[in-house]
């Protein structure tokens, strides 16, 4: 009997008795999973079948362990085919996030400093139909314009509506415990969480969605933390932003280094400037007097990135073909199954002729082979092409952004990359691909962010205000020497030096669960259930699954996002956290749940 008809059978008996069976919880309506297909039933042979259903169940709930944005897609999906088919699926969550289905990156009570980096004329977070969710632009009030990018907490909250319905729906019945997990572990054919010092359990399946745990810090930062004190300086987080914007209350007129020119210091800028009273005009920069004497941001390669295009019509410049995507999805087949020499030509050959024909009608100026000279870098050095001055690279880019000017060969090419991230995750994620290749591709993706995933261009124009003012410094942008002196971080490049009295981390770690200092992870690792690809994160098969290390899948144990880089690709959107992933994960549960436990045991 297939998984689809087993869970279905006793949605049948119901509806032809005419009669729904209801779960102990009274405040939802819940057809069982299991039991006979005969209309002529009596009601004793009901009676015993609901019981049966009943204990069924008790031996088929299933786990999730954090939730975010992320956990919701999840859920969402898995209650999308749990109504279809006419079921109830138990499910345990564990996340002490007050509010579990935003998270920390989109807490609604963060500061509404921090902003997406997605216009609202792009978000669309799909849910299952059957939910009848408004879609983000109708929920949010006031309204937000398409152009704009809204600030993450006002996401957030959305996203914990999202989950809010959820708690409602008629495939679910969600118990949520606000609690941090511990431990994971198997014992004969189920799993058990220890929780809040508690153990639950048995479950089916166990999902976890750690998002981005806390790791340990390299080896610069750990130097930070251990004589920070000692030599007077100050050592803070750019998260929580509302934590920091009460730090920054202290700062006035001090020299403020940060560490990392990503889109997080673009957040850090906006609290150490607005969030202090001081605000953007016409005429430039307002300032308040209560901010730093100087914010300098700094990294390794002293970049910022590129701006988005500033409306949805430069944007469609940028689309595209049909034609094209096809022939990307074709090439990404083959490629994501090749060695790395391959994989790259097969790449770079599919993106020369959208990037070539963008750059022709744009009107931009470029040789036959600015394209794949420019390609063959990125795969080999990203990033090598632009050693422009920071602030020329912050112009060129809103220039671009606002139409201005022809685009770049690199702002062509990370455009139509971001316009490629759903057909990568389609043609990448549920591949085995060998881990040279795998390493090769996501190195690529990953360098390419600096374009697909800017900023706002008014973010850029800001900055831009703020250092023609002096209120930001980019001369020490790119890797400068560091040293800790008495009063701080004496940070010295290019003969120039300044010494800054608050040094604020703002570099995402990178997903190696080795860092991880999470003792669920750690022990996982440990027991042999969660192992890692060199150079990447988790092990994981197409629909989550953590494979041990006995390469085999671990049975009903799953792993979805960030952590599992390599496994998956491009895993820091949001979009993904609706996507296929966690439909490929709900219909793997389910499938599951509806075999004996036993089943699962053997499978590679």
């Amino acid at each position: 009997m297939g998984w689809i008809e087993c869970l279905g059978r006793f949605s049948m008996l119901s509806r032809q008795l005419g009669k729904r069976p209801r779960m102990q919880n009274p405040r939802r309506r819940c057809l069982l999973a299991i039991g006979p297909n005969d209309a002529r039933a009596n009601s004793s042979a009901v009676r015993n079948t609901e019981a049966d259903a009943m204990d069924m169940l008790k031996d088929r709930r299933i786990a999730v362990v954090g939730l975010g944005p992320r956990g919701v897609g999840a859920l969402e999906a898995l209650a999308g085919l749990a109504e279809k088919f006419g079921i109830c699926v138990p499910v345990d969550l564990f996340d002490p996030h007050p509010a579990p289905g935003a998270g920390p990156n989109f807490d609604p009570a963060e500061s509404d400093l921090c902003r997406l980096n997605i216009p609202m004329r792009d978000i669309d977070l799909r849910a299952p139909e059957a939910m009848g969710l408004a879609p983000l632009s109708e929920w949010l009030v006031p309204p937000i314009d398409r152009d704009s990018f809204p600030p993450r907490p006002r996401l957030g909250a959305y996203l914990q509506h999202r989950l809010d319905a959820l708690m409602r729906a008629p495939g679910l019945t969600l118990t949520n415990y606000a609690v941090q997990v511990e431990n994971v572990s198997r014992r004969g054919q189920a799993w058990h969480l220890k929780a809040g010092g508690v153990w639950r359990g048995p479950y089916r399946e166990v999902l976890l969605v750690p998002g981005q745990p806390a790791t340990k810090p390299d080896g610069q930062l750990a130097a930070w933390q251990a004589q920070a004190a000692r030599f007077g300086g100050i050592l803070a987080q750019a998260y929580p932003a509302r934590t920091l914007l009460q730090q920054a209350e202290a700062w006035t007129g001090k020299m403020v280094a940060v560490r990392g020119l990503a889109l997080s210091s673009f957040d850090v800028v906006r609290v150490l400037t607005r969030g202090m009273g001081g605000r953007f005009s016409s005429a430039g920069y307002q300032p308040s007097g209560r901010e730093p004497r100087c914010i300098m941001p700094f990294s390794l390669d002293g970049q910022p990135p590129y701006p988005k295009p500033g409306t949805a019509e430069i944007d469609a410049d940028f689309d595209p073909t049909s034609d094209e995507t096809a022939a990307f999805r074709k090439a990404l087949a083959a490629a994501v199954n090749d060695s790395p020499d391959a994989a790259r030509d097969r790449i770079t050959d599919a993106m020369i002729r959208p990037v070539q024909r963008i750059l022709a009608r744009c009107g931009a100026k470029t040789t036959r082979n600015a394209v794949p000279d420019w390609l063959a870098t990125e795969w080999a050095d990203p990033g090598a092409q632009d050693r422009g001055a920071a602030v020329d690279c912050l112009i060129d880019g809103i220039a671009m952004a606002d139409g201005n000017r022809p685009p770049s060969v690199g702002y062509v090419a990370g455009q139509v990359w971001r316009k490629w991230q759903d057909t990568l995750r389609q043609g990448y994620n549920p591949a085995d691909t060998p881990p040279r290749t795998a390493a090769l591709i996501v190195a690529f993706d990953e360098g390419l962010k600096r374009y697909s995933y800017g900023p706002p261009v008014d973010a850029c124009r800001e900055l831009v205000a703020l250092i023609e003012l002096g209120l930001v410094s980019t001369d020490l942008a790119r890797d400068p020497d560091i040293s800790l002196v008495d009063g701080g971080w004496r940070l010295s490049a290019d003969g120039r030096n300044a010494t800054a009295e608050v040094m604020i981390d703002a570099v995402l770690p990178s997903p190696d669960p080795q860092q991880v200092t999470d003792q669920m992870i750690s022990d996982l690792m440990q027991d042999g259930w969660l192992t890692k690809l060199d150079d990447l994160a988790a092990r994981t098969g197409p629909d989550g699954r953590l494979i041990g290390r006995d390469d085999r899948f671990a049975p009903g144990l799953s792993l979805l996002g960030r952590l599992a880089l390599g496994s998956v690709i491009a895993v820091d959107s949001l979009h993904d956290c609706f996507g296929a992933a966690s439909h490929r994960w709900a219909e793997g549960a389910l499938s599951r749940i509806a075999r004996p436990a036993a089943a699962q045991t053997a499978e590679h």
